[in-house]
């Protein structure tokens, strides 16, 4: 006899996430017919009470903002991963009824980066300094073998993203936002900031860059990843890293090999069908 199993994405706002599109995508390509996954507003104030709430039929959740800290008290342990930033998207609730947590967003940010040949680099720029821009010098200190310049808008913006480098084992050197046209000069540009933050960056784009990874996915492209492939040059955009880390999070949960192709064709069309709004 089959039993039903539940899985979720929680955050606050919700309601735009791709998340159930993506893995109700793979449940049907693998057959799992008695799985569902849904979405749930939830914010800090609520968390304790919703994962207190989940009985044996929850296989798992994952996190968006602003819960991937939150969560971390609530749990009964962490991988090393997610311990490096603080940060979990991932809980496994295993059949002893322990919740697992875990950072799919990392190794997300490799997996879609070596999908388009980028495997070693010399030297990065990162665009921006929020929770993002911690995930991706975690990456980076996988990837990287050189200096990773951040370009920031504040000193304490700075000071977090020297720390961070410190606690990862980066090189992190600070600039000025002012100076952001600099950046696109380097191997690698990850830009993690909000929607039209780079837009005046780019006409600066240079006529050889080389790839941008810019992680919003909607709306996309955005002016700077259009102009960088126009250059014709390799640009990753959020939604290779959503499917990415949601593959992670499928296998985690479900134990089965996740569908990639499956998954990014149901972002795309997701995303085809719907009006500009909070990402997730």
């Amino acid at each position: 006899m089959s039993t039903l199993r539940r899985a979720a994405v929680l955050g606050s706002p919700i309601a735009h996430s791709l998340s159930p599109a993506l893995h109700r995508a793979a449940y049907a390509d693998l057959g799992l017919e008695d799985w569902s996954y849904d979405r749930f507003e939830v914010d800090e104030a609520a968390l304790p009470g919703f994962v207190q709430g989940l009985d044996s039929s929850w296989a798992g959740l994952s996190l968006t903002m602003p819960l991937k800290r939150a969560i971390i008290p609530l749990l009964d342990g962490i991988s090393d991963t997610a311990a490096s930033v603080e940060a979990v998207n991932t809980v496994v609730l295993t059949e002893d009824g322990r919740r697992l947590g875990d950072n799919t967003d990392i190794p997300g940010i490799v997996a879609a980066l070596r999908e388009r040949g980028v495997e070693k680099i010399e030297s990065a720029a990162v665009l921006g300094a929020g929770a993002t821009a911690s995930s991706a010098l975690a990456a980076l200190a996988e990837i990287c073998t050189g200096p990773v310049t951040a370009y920031v808008r504040s000193a304490a913006r700075a000071d977090e993203m020297r720390d961070w480098g410190g606690r990862l084992g980066v090189d992190v050197r600070i600039a000025d936002w002012a100076e952001a046209e600099a950046a696109l000069h380097a191997p690698l540009v990850i830009a993690t900031t909000p929607a039209g933050a780079t837009d005046a960056l780019a006409d600066a784009v240079p006529a050889v860059p080389g790839t941008l990874f810019d992680v919003l996915y909607e709306p996309w492209p955005t002016a700077l990843a259009a102009r960088w492939a126009e250059a014709g040059a390799g640009v990753v955009g959020g939604l290779d890293l959503l499917v990415h880390q949601a593959v992670l999070q499928v296998e985690q949960m479900t134990g089965q090999d996740a569908p990639l192709a499956v998954m990014r064709a149901a972002g795309e069309a997701a995303l085809g069908g719907r009006t500009p709004g909070v990402s997730g």
